[in-house]
């Protein structure tokens, strides 16, 4: 198999698990498949490149002092920030090449120039948008876009990367994650929480200090949902992330990924591979497990209507 830049890259065993991958297998273990075994090529989405430019314009703003991170700085990041992502991205050339087709049927045609001024529109609408819901001139985190990782007693490996931390004066720990859509309905918050509730975890496995708070800050329709955790929080968050790591380990060994049709297929790369909609997935690169018949199902966890059901849909 190959990159998108065309370097091959051998198949291999899952060795670790991150919130997004863990949200993955919830969704549709053959997702996961597609992503992390056979690592197969997706198209950038504007809807994605977009968190990625907002995410970096928000970390860049806390490059300035305090008294200079005002609306029209933030606005005048996205604009250099884009050069940047496009630049490390080549596969983002044609991302406004080819209009997405409208929803109510054909509509007026739009130059390549249009669609991309627009959407970067959208990018600084979202940026402003933060402003009121954080004062930025009051924060000075301790650590932006953190790669945690940790190991648990189990020798499971648990990675990440978090948006931001604060650290009062007291010690007490905030963790921050930028959404740019919009919240969740109240009945999907627990599950909106699993990701952050992860990182909780590893925080809590490396340094023995459970965060103080958890925030989510949804500029897509301008709510924060918090969530003070408890150790008896982070302990199910344990438990759940063995039982999901135990099915992927045996959808590794028997082979056996089963596919699951939720609204989220329409935003899938994979679909004319998948089962559900009449594909053919690609052999399966991994040896089998001795005896393994390749009849078990992938049992996924959390797929009840309990507490922590929930999936992560496009940002």
């Amino acid at each position: 198999m190959e990159t998108r830049t065309g370097e091959a890259v051998a198949p291999a065993r899952p060795g670790s698990l991150s919130p997004s991958r863990a949200s993955d297998f919830m969704q549709c273990p053959l997702l996961y498949r597609f992503r992390v075994i056979d690592r197969l090529p997706e198209k950038p989405s504007a809807a994605a490149t977009r968190g990625t430019l907002v995410h970096a314009v928000l970390e860049r703003m806390f490059d300035s002092p305090a008294g200079e991170r005002t609306v029209p700085r933030a606005k005048a990041l996205v604009p250099g920030q884009w050069d940047r992502l496009r630049t490390a991205k080549p596969e983002l050339a044609d991302l406004f090449k080819e209009p997405d087709a409208p929803p109510n049927g054909p509509g007026p045609e739009e130059t390549e120039a249009q669609r991309l001024a627009q959407w970067l529109a959208e990018a600084e609408a979202l940026v402003e948008r933060w402003f009121t819901l954080e004062d930025p001139t009051r924060l000075e985190p301790a650590e932006r876009e953190l790669f945690v990782e940790a190991e648990l007693p189990s020798g499971l490996r648990l990675r990440g990367i978090i948006d931001r931390v604060d650290v009062a004066p007291t010690g007490e720990v905030r963790i921050v994650d930028y959404k740019t859509g919009k919240a969740p309905r109240p009945e999907y918050a627990e599950g909106a929480l699993f990701q952050m509730k992860f990182y909780a975890l590893v925080v809590w496995r490396l340094k023995g200090l459970v965060p103080r708070r958890l925030q989510l800050v949804y500029l897509g329709s301008g709510d924060v949902l918090t969530y003070d955790p408890v150790v008896a929080d982070l302990e199910r968050v344990e438990r759940k992330v063995h039982a999901l790591w135990d099915a992927i380990r045996q959808a590794t060994d028997t082979g056996e990924w089963r596919p699951r049709r939720t609204k989220l297929c329409g935003w899938c790369d994979h679909r004319a591979l998948c089962p559900e909609f009449g594909g053919t997935p690609p052999p399966y690169p991994l040896p089998l497990a001795p005896g393994a018949s390749g009849s078990a199902p992938a049992v996924v966890p959390g797929r009840s209507t309990g507490p922590e059901q929930g999936r992560m849909g496009p940002d």
